[in-house]
């Protein structure tokens, strides 16, 4: 389910609650300036549902099919729930709202007079039920946010305990890689000493041998 469209739908119901309750006292009122700022605040809120409905529109079309053939069949409940709106609407705005509310009654074939408060009382239930419904999901998704904040703390939590076990690791090769440095001076050193030697022990023996050679030579030569 998209969070975005239960956020559209949550204000469309509040909405469409309002504007059922503002049509009832509307079409309670005698023409005045009263009346007329009514009228003017179910204009607005009419407008900012129509907005709302394409909005919810866009966001279920953009959505994956199985999740957008669900949200489409109920945005056209809430398009119907807007059209009876508007009707009630320009039934409370005409100049004789009685006389207008006793034409739709005929045109309609109901003659019962509390027909159209009966309707009235349905949409609103209607409204209740979708608003609370979108209450429950934003619950539920609340809920979800919650566990998943719990799950990512939890997460969190490991890598840095994996961090520190990391950082300790490091600091053993580290130290580690001191005493290899301080191994390899150490062999280098022992390395040239052993050279150094080689080479004095080498001239000993070839003064050595030359001394012979010498001490042959003028032993023979006499």
């Amino acid at each position: 389910m998209s969070e975005v469209f239960d956020g559209y739908e949550r204000r469309y119901c509040e909405l469409s609650a309002n504007l059922t309750r503002k049509c009832n006292s509307a079409s309670l009122l005698a023409d005045g300036d009263k009346k007329t700022e009514q009228i003017s605040e179910i204009k607005a809120a009419l407008d900012e549902a129509d907005v709302l409905i394409r909005k919810m529109d866009l966001e279920a079309r953009s959505l994956q099919p199985s999740v957008k053939a669900m949200l489409l069949a109920k945005l056209r409940e809430y398009k119907s729930d807007l059209n009876n709106l508007k009707k009630e609407f320009k039934r409370v705005s005409s100049p004789d709202a009685n006389l207008a509310s006793r034409e739709e009654l005929l045109e309609s074939g109901m003659v019962d007079p509390h027909m159209a408060s009966a309707n009235q009382r349905e949409r609103l239930a209607f409204s209740t039920e979708r608003l609370n419904d979108s209450s429950d999901r934003i619950k539920e998704s609340r809920r979800t946010i919650l566990e998943t904040e719990e799950i990512g703390a939890s997460i969190l939590q490991d890598l840095h305990q994996q961090r520190q076990t990391l950082l300790h690791a490091h600091e053993k090769l580290h130290w580690v890689d001191d005493a290899i440095d301080k191994s390899k001076r150490v062999l280098t050193a022992m390395s040239r000493r052993m050279t150094r030697n080689k080479w004095i022990i080498g001239l000993i023996i070839g003064a050595l041998i030359l001394a012979i050679v010498l001490i042959l030579y003028f032993k023979l030569s006499h």
